[in-house]
């Protein structure tokens, strides 16, 4: 079971994945993707710590896939966030080609885990058009991650405000 969670900042998606490990009988493993680098994340990132129960924690910038394959089957895993995960590729990684690898095997095992699996994203593209190139590129990338992501995924919902909307593929709407 893959469930994505995707919104807005502040919109309720890594609260609701948390209340979803609360809930969940049995083990539950938190993998964040942040790298604290200075004071104002490092405070946030204390932040998310004290809010979320006493479960195992994987630091995970870059290798998301690797991490994901090495967690226990019966586990329920939330991934937060894929817009950080996405932000430190284009840090460590060189070039498009290398980022590319790592959403493919990204996407390859979050589809194919058999444990439940909660992905936590962005929606970017509704905001104002970034002004460089990078931050295009970033947007873009990011976007069509989360497509591939919610194509695999056995259900996508979209959060404002704290509340939820089921997402569905087009297809089955305009069939």
């Amino acid at each position: 079971m893959l469930t994505f969670l995707v919104g807005g900042a502040r919109s309720g998606k890594s609260t609701l994945a948390v209340e979803l490990g609360r809930r969940h009988d049995g083990p539950v493993v938190f993998v964040a993707t942040a790298e604290p680098f200075d004071d104002d994340l490092r405070a946030r990132v204390d932040a998310h710590r004290a809010e979320r129960p006493d479960w195992p924690t994987l630091e995970v910038p870059v290798d998301l896939a690797g991490a994901l394959a090495g967690t226990p089957p019966d586990a329920l895993v939330v991934v937060d966030c894929l817009t950080v995960w996405v932000g430190n590729l284009f840090h460590h990684l060189d070039g498009p080609t290398a980022r590319r690898a790592a959403y493919d095997a990204f996407v390859d095992t979050a589809g194919t885990r058999s444990g439940h699996t909660v992905v936590v994203s962005n929606e970017v593209g509704l905001g104002l058009h970034p002004d460089t190139p990078l931050g295009r590129e970033y947007r873009d990338e990011l976007g069509r991650l989360n497509q591939r992501v919610a194509g695999v995924a056995d259900r996508c919902l979209f959060l404002v405000a704290g509340r939820a909307l089921a997402l569905t593929d087009p297809w089955e709407v305009l069939s």
